[in-house]
């Protein structure tokens, strides 16, 4: 791994080097090794260290440690490209150029844009300041995950909730999958009957696809867990344990009181990507759904939980959309005809417990797309331990090295 100076001229610039964007530069670089000269590739991302987010659920629920979701940017660059440890400020598609907050101006032949998207801790009033203490926790950050770990370890009965904001979030079960882990250590620990579990969701229902969605519905009729759609939380009372909703359906205020309260910050696009000419109106990177070009800029590409596509913000849809940003990116490169065609595929691996899991798979239609030769739709411990063992392992040794 080479480290960019600043400035200078690449074929391809890929703005921001998490899951999108390493595992699309790696593809790109092994779609061009044998170009004669070699392409210049670069990635710009300020970030020291890389994280496997999906992981975080299991750190929160004292599965593993968080050091384990947790290695060096540095490490995970691919071989041939190059890295700018620098973050990016502004896009120029007119002129071919970006500009980062340490002023380097570089300059492309082809672009890709995946960033990721920002938390948005502050716009909840009262979690900012809260988070990580007094029964306040969250497992979407790094810094805050152990959090989780602690409140429900210590957790004495009461009332604990679990948040899920409108979208986008990461990875659409997130919410509730740490909250079927809580229940379970409930049980173990013995406090789970002088407990009451709420899941707090601004959606209208569990799950999005019908077939997933009737697996978690008897989950929580199961677990006793009480439901309330269309809330979403707009404020923290951390100092009287208050938690404010708003029902999306009457438009009023309900207050809750919590004992321990599990946060899903709202999410948006990053603050460089608001007003910029590669993106919509709400800040989204604007690319055809299905080949992942910019609908404007024919030499610009967008994945990831940055782009407009309308499909669960995950690393398994990351995987299914970096070779076809890959080798559309080169098509167009070539002047040929792009016929990489990404179906919408995302997953979302339900854990229900410590040792169950409900496998969800599906494109942009909502129709199931499943790997395994079974029912995913129902709970299983094979599932689980592929979550635990085998995605991990994915993640690291083949999709970062562009291999799967």
């Amino acid at each position: 791994m080479a480290t960019s100076q600043t400035g200078g001229t690449y074929d391809v610039v890929l703005v921001g080097g998490g899951a999108a964007g390493i595992t699309t530069a790696a593809r790109i670089r092994n779609l061009l090794q044998n170009r004669n000269p070699k392409p210049r590739i670069l990635i710009i991302d300020p970030a020291d260290n890389h994280f496997y987010q999906p992981i975080w659920t299991l750190v929160g629920g004292g599965v593993y440690p968080r050091e384990v979701s947790v290695r060096k940017e540095r490490d995970l660059i691919p071989a041939g490209v190059e890295w700018l440890q620098d973050a990016v400020t502004a896009i120029d598609p007119q002129a071919n150029r970006v500009t980062t907050r340490q002023n380097a101006e570089i300059l492309y032949r082809d672009l890709v844009v995946c960033p990721g998207l920002k938390l948005n801790w502050d716009k909840i009033p009262g979690l900012a300041e809260s988070i990580g203490k007094d029964g306040v926790c969250s497992n979407y950050s790094y810094d805050t995950v152990e959090s989780t770990w602690r409140n429900i370890r210590e957790f004495k009965g009461g009332v604990a909730i679990f948040t899920q904001p409108s979208p986008p979030i990461k990875c659409g079960g997130a919410p509730q999958k740490i909250m079927y882990l809580a229940d379970d250590y409930f049980r173990k620990s013995g406090v789970r009957n002088k407990t009451e579990i709420y899941f707090c969701s601004a959606a209208g229902n569990i799950f999005s696809v019908k077939k997933y969605a009737d697996g978690l519905d008897r989950v929580i009729e199961r677990k006793g867990i009480k439901t309330r759609y269309k809330h979403n939380l707009i404020a923290l009372r951390p100092e009287v344990k208050e938690a404010v909703f708003k029902n999306l359906d009457t438009n009023e205020e309900v207050v809750m009181h919590y004992d321990m309260i599990h946060v899903t910050p709202p999410q948006g696009p990053c603050d460089f990507l608001k007003n910029s000419p590669v993106s919509n109106a709400d800040g989204w990177v604007d690319v055809d759904k299905f080949t992942l070009q910019h609908v404007r800029y024919p030499n610009v590409f967008g994945l990831g939980d940055s782009s407009t596509l309308p499909t669960s913000k995950t690393g398994a849809a990351v995987r299914k959309q970096a070779p076809v940003a890959a080798q559309n990116l080169v098509a167009a490169m070539d002047g040929k005809p792009l016929t990489a065609r990404y179906d919408g595929y995302t997953s979302c691996p339900l854990v229900t417990g410590y040792k169950s899991l409900i496998m969800a798979e599906f494109d942009y239609d909502q129709k199931p797309e499943e790997t395994f030769p079974i029912d995913q739709g129902k709970e299983r411990y094979s599932m689980y331990l592929v979550k635990k063992y085998v995605l991990p392992r994915l993640y690291w040794n083949f999709m970062l090295k562009g291999k799967a």
